[in-house]
Parts: structure tokens; C-alpha cells; sequence
């Protein structure tokens, strides 16, 4: 029976350990639109008009504001463009590049839903 009771302080801890993890995550690409922004970015480089069109529904306000913070998390980068006139163009940092994987997986994941909702 104590044994059984380490086991369980033990699961408790790897849970609370995954929990937290997971509200750090959550602090830093939750929210309605950053995965959206970043999904678009795992593809190419874009520049704000383009990340307007493409993440359907965002204000252009609520676009500058989940930009500026991604960048700060360092997710992104903004890069002013030497054109004429002047292009500011915006794609993932390295860091940012490991969430590749996650975007597809959350996609996936929401087009198995989809078909689970739909055919039932």
C-alpha cells in the first residue's frame, strides 16, 4: 500500500509539472489568433497586409498587438525591407520554427474532429 501512495505522489508531481508547463505555453501562443499567425509563418515570410488576408476575422489592431508580442517572445522577427516604398515583412525565428511541428499537429488534429463531429 505505500508503495502504491509513492506512485501516486509521483504521478501528482509529473502532472503538476506538465500542467504548469503547459500555462507557460498557453501564456506565450494562446489566444484566438497567434497559432493562426504562426501557422501562416511556418510557410513563407509575410508581410502585415498578407497576414491580415490570410488570418480571417483579425482586426488589424489585434494583428499589430499579437505581432509585437510574438516578437518579444521571440517567436518572430520584423524585418524593415530596403524597398521603395519601405516593406516590413514578418517570419519565424528559429526558436519559433519548433512550433512547425505543433501547428500541423494541432491542423490534423482539428480536421479529425471535424469528421468525428460531422459523421456522428
Amino acid at each position: 500500500m505505500e508503495k502504491k501512495n509513492i506512485t501516486t505522489k509521483g504521478v501528482n508531481k509529473v502532472c503538476k509539472h506538465n500542467i504548469r508547463a503547459i500555462h507557460d505555453a498557453l501564456d506565450v501562443i494562446g489566444g484566438r489568433w497567434k497559432i493562426s499567425i504562426i501557422s501562416c509563418l511556418t510557410f513563407q515570410p509575410m508581410r502585415y497586409s498578407e497576414l491580415l488576408r490570410e488570418v480571417e476575422g483579425i482586426s488589424g489592431k489585434m494583428l499589430s498587438r499579437e505581432l509585437k508580442e510574438l516578437e518579444l517572445n521571440q517567436l518572430i522577427i520584423r524585418e524593415v525591407l530596403n524597398t521603395q516604398p519601405i516593406t516590413v515583412q514578418y517570419q519565424l525565428t528559429e526558436y519559433g520554427e519548433t512550433l512547425k511541428h505543433l501547428t500541423l499537429t494541432i491542423a490534423d488534429w482539428g480536421l479529425n474532429h471535424r469528421k468525428q463531429i460531422t459523421e456522428n
